[in-house]
């Protein structure tokens, strides 16, 4: 696990230049670059694979939790920032490590948007789950996530997180000249939605984040999956 920490950091912040830059070469192609996100988040699953220490079964859980967690945004689509998407994530992580969180949040954000509709914005949604994924995973085995209160406080945090990272899209990709002022009114306005998100997550969180731990780690215990995450 501790080997595969520096390149979980580096795809992060491979990512970030990539997401930074894409929009001053080209727009149109937002998809292909999804698919890139995508197939980055598995390289830590397939450098373990290559050591023979992927089981099936592991990637078979790993696709239903992402499914669970694109499928429960779609019937909250018409609530804007409310979804229990990155609650989901969240606990795929905690559970499972960093490496199974970024892959969900990657994949929870590209299956959703089947239904939801993909644009510029798709890559960025991608990122931002997936950090949220790689963080919670890192800091899964911490006595601040072990704490009720303390997962509460990071589901918040997470929640503002993603408006922020969505926000600074808007400023990369549509705003022609960078402006201070009309960033920070960008940035209030969409500060409602940010904190639905987080108070959605507190919520998801608090009332499940205790029964959903207990279900994803007896399969982890019963079938021996994600050893040493």
């Amino acid at each position: 696990m501790a080997r595969s920490k520096p390149i979980l950091i580096g795809i992060a912040i491979l990512i970030f230049v990539l997401l930074a830059g894409f929009p001053l070469l080209n727009q149109q192609h937002y998809l292909a670059l999804s698919l890139l996100i995508m197939a980055a988040s598995f390289l830590p699953l397939m450098i373990r694979f290559s050591a023979r220490q992927v089981m099936s079964r592991e990637l078979v859980v790993i696709a239903i939790l992402a499914a669970i967690a694109a499928v429960s945004r779609v019937p909250f689509a018409s609530i804007p920032s409310v979804q229990p998407t990155t609650f989901v994530i969240i606990m795929a992580a905690m559970v499972l490590g960093p490496q199974s969180g970024f892959v969900v949040g990657t994949l929870a954000a590209i299956v959703s948007n089947l239904f939801l509709g993909h644009g510029p914005w798709t890559p960025w949604q991608m990122y931002a789950w997936g950090m949220i994924g790689l963080t919670a995973g890192l800091l899964g085995n911490t006595r601040f996530m072990q704490n009720k209160i303390g997962r509460c406080i990071f589901g918040f945090v997470a929640g503002i997180g993603f408006g922020w990272i969505m926000n600074l899209w808007f400023v990369v990709g549509v705003i022609q000249e960078f402006n201070w002022p009309a960033i920070l009114l960008y940035y209030s306005t969409s500060f409602y939605f940010d904190l639905a998100h987080a108070v959605c997550n507190v919520f998801f969180i608090w009332v499940f984040s205790a029964s959903w731990m207990k279900i994803i780690g007896r399969f982890k215990v019963k079938y021996g999956l994600f050893q040493g995450t």
